[in-house]
């Protein structure tokens, strides 16, 4: 009984670490900014994405360089069950977001302000594995509809 119990505990230990594993999203993504789309004098020159695995989620880290040399890095951990969970950036607290996954290649992320939906991004990884297309929609300051579009490769040695 106790070696049936121990082979129940290592398969369930087993399939665990194989599903984080096969989480297409995890690796090292370098934004492709001649490929991308976004409003004129708004693409970063320069952003990598990092997701590692985290208990039913990931944790996210992002550095980016925009044209004018200034600098943003965001971090969080969150699983894909639609939660909220803080944003810790350059200065401190941001947006909260939360994850839903949609299939093994779709993740949706929302982005809060005063429990409003204040920007959502569609992440998509491709039949491959190698490209990640990020598509954001938000509203720009004077209340208009703006769409990205992040075209991200997998860094190289990072493959699925």
């Amino acid at each position: 009984m106790r070696n049936a119990i121990w082979v129940l505990i290592t398969i369930t230990l087993l399939l665990t670490a194989a599903g984080a594993s096969s989480d297409l999203f995890l690796g090292k993504w370098v934004l492709e900014a001649q490929k991308s789309k976004y409003p004129p004098g708004t693409c970063p020159k320069r952003m990598v994405i990092d997701m590692e695995p985290a208990a039913h989620g990931i944790h996210y880290r992002s550095d980016t360089i925009y044209a004018n040399g200034r600098a943003a890095h965001a971090e969080y951990t969150a699983d894909y069950s639609g939660r909220q969970v803080l944003v810790w950036g350059n200065y401190g607290l941001m947006l909260p977001v939360s994850l839903k996954r949609i299939d093994s290649r779709t993740v949706v992320a929302s982005y809060f302000k005063s429990l409003q939906i204040v920007a959502t991004s569609r992440r998509v990884v491709s039949h491959d594995g190698r490209r990640m297309i990020i598509t954001t929609t938000s509203k720009d300051r004077s209340g208009r509809r703006v769409t990205t579009v992040g075209i991200y490769r997998k860094a190289d040695g990072a493959a699925p």
